[in-house]
């Protein structure tokens, strides 16, 4: 089934010339069934390429997904037009009022800059406490899920000596979850990170579950018990030469960047890496839209906070 976006996105052309099903406005105004309303808050600096990596994860479900577009303030961005985002994206009083199936948070550039020293946290605290209330369920990615721990949970992240960059073997730790079906014992995902968190005390945390870590990488998928919250602690929308294209832009800055690990063949970048992410990538999107949004949101998204939990 599609997902449903402003046909002017140029998002849409790029999708569609990948034969993913995009459906247009006045075609989705005429379907019998409620779509899931997904709100994206993009805070990367890059907007039109996140919107299309996540957008082509959202694609691969078979239900029809409403999405929309937050940004988390109106300043001008130095990597996006202005036309672009007064277009497509909204503002948190736009929303607030709303319930919605998902939401998704994507990661951010910030580094090993201190919560309270981000020019737009306490919006974000708004959003995060928002949404515990007018969403189904969230997934905060990378950056946005580090600060999820720290706003809701209390949980501090460490900032490690070396960047983590690279494609990492992952390790399944519960067997039943539904989030996990489908998922073979081992996996790959991509990271690029300074920041990470005690797997001790995600594991010791009451209200927290790990489901997926690796022994370089650390914590990657995390729920809440009631599932309400999903954080993954790595890049799994990442297009095949992202890491590159990150590497070759902090090669250009004299960052001295390291190679991303286990990415380019035989460590040579002048080689064309190869993706070893993208079904699972896939399949955890699928699952977490049917089993922690799809089978327990409401039909009416206004009796949201009386919605059943999933066991």
């Amino acid at each position: 089934m599609p997902i449903n976006v402003s046909d002017q996105m140029p998002a849409v052309d790029i999708l569609r010339s990948e034969n993913i099903f995009v459906m247009s406005e006045s075609r989705a105004s005429t379907q019998q069934i409620r779509p899931m309303k997904v709100l994206l808050l993009n805070l990367m600096p890059n907007k039109i390429e996140t919107e299309t990596q996540i957008l082509r994860l959202l694609s691969n479900t078979p239900l029809q997904i409403d999405v929309e577009f937050l940004r988390i303030h109106n300043k001008e961005s130095k990597h996006t037009p202005q036309d672009h985002m007064n277009s497509f994206y909204r503002d948190f009083d736009e929303v607030k009022d709303t319930n919605f199936d998902g939401l998704i948070i994507t990661g951010a550039p910030l580094g090993d800059i201190d919560f309270d020293d981000v020019i737009y946290w306490q919006q974000i605290k708004q959003i995060f406490d928002w949404s515990q209330q007018h969403v189904t369920s969230t997934l905060f990615l990378c950056w946005a899920a580090h600060a999820a721990f720290y706003h809701l949970y209390g949980l501090e992240r460490f900032i490690r000596k070396q960047k983590i960059t690279g494609v990492f073997l992952h390790h399944r730790r519960k067997i039943h979850d539904p989030l996990l079906r489908g998922f073979d014992d081992q996996f790959f995902v991509p990271h690029s990170r300074l920041a990470q968190m005690d797997i001790g005390h995600l594991n010791d945390h009451p209200q927290l579950e790990v489901l997926a870590d690796s022994p370089e990488a650390g914590a990657y998928i995390v729920v809440s018990k009631d599932r309400r919250n999903l954080f993954v602690l790595g890049h799994p929308e990442y297009n095949v030469t992202t890491l590159a294209d990150e590497y070759n832009r902090d090669l250009m800055g004299d960052l001295s960047p390291r190679i991303p690990e286990n990415y380019f063949p035989n460590d040579d970048t002048t080689k064309t890496p190869q993706g070893s992410w993208r079904s699972h990538a896939n399949l955890m999107i699928n699952n977490w839209l049917n089993y922690y949004v799809y089978q327990i949101t409401p039909y009416d998204l206004s009796d949201l906070n009386t919605k059943t939990t999933l066991e």
